[in-house]
């Protein structure tokens, strides 16, 4: 018990100074339209666990992990890419994993969540649905809540520098966590799954 105590204080701790200074804010309004031929995806990080928190995210892309961007407390990160499938990676401590079948101008969302790890935090990506069973849902006043106190973000010099620096271990992790992932059992791998329906609607 003590120990778990004294882990969960460490965890605290180290959350506090995650606060992330490498994202540029947007002062203007993001455009809810979508250009034709493209999806739209927004990793939005949740306000209610964890205060100061940062994790980056990538999309995987021919077994290279390429940079979208470091969320934090309180920001969300806008990505457009193509329809169909894709596989995106949050990083930590260690690496997890989202697929996702986008849909042509369309806009989904995915929650990006700590939980502890041994030294610092690990992350998760949770799509967003429309369904009843499932973590979290479009309609909910939790989602309706982190969507109003959470400000876009976008990267700049500072975060991309930082992603290069650490581009070894950044491949490290997807190398050591991904096989890991695609093990898991096949109702594990659509919990962490954006299926065509899950858009914003």
């Amino acid at each position: 018990m003590l120990i778990r105590k004294i882990m969960s204080l460490v965890f605290v701790i180290l959350l506090a100074g995650c606060q992330s200074t490498l994202m540029e804010p947007i002062t203007d309004q993001v455009s809810t339209n979508v250009n034709q031929g493209t999806s739209r995806i927004v990793f939005m990080r949740s306000a209610f666990v964890g205060q100061a928190i940062q994790a980056s995210v990538f999309e995987i892309v021919n077994g290279t992990p390429e940079f979208i961007g470091i969320i934090s407390n309180d920001t969300k990160i806008t990505f457009d890419t193509s329809p169909g499938e894709h596989m995106f990676m949050v990083v930590g401590e260690s690496a997890d994993f989202l697929k996702a079948d986008l849909t042509d101008t369309k806009t989904y969302y995915s929650i990006v969540s700590p939980r502890m790890g041994f030294w610092k935090a690990r992350f998760s990506l949770h799509p967003v649905r429309n369904t009843e069973d499932t973590k979290f849902k479009y309609d909910s006043k939790e989602f309706v809540e982190m969507q109003s106190d959470s400000k876009f973000v976008k990267s700049g010099v500072k975060a991309k520098d930082w992603a290069a620096k650490n581009a070894k271990s950044i491949n490290k992790k997807l190398s050591s966590y991904l096989p890991k992932w695609q093990q898991k059992a096949i109702e594990k791998q659509q919990e962490a799954t954006i299926n065509k329906e899950d858009f914003l609607k």
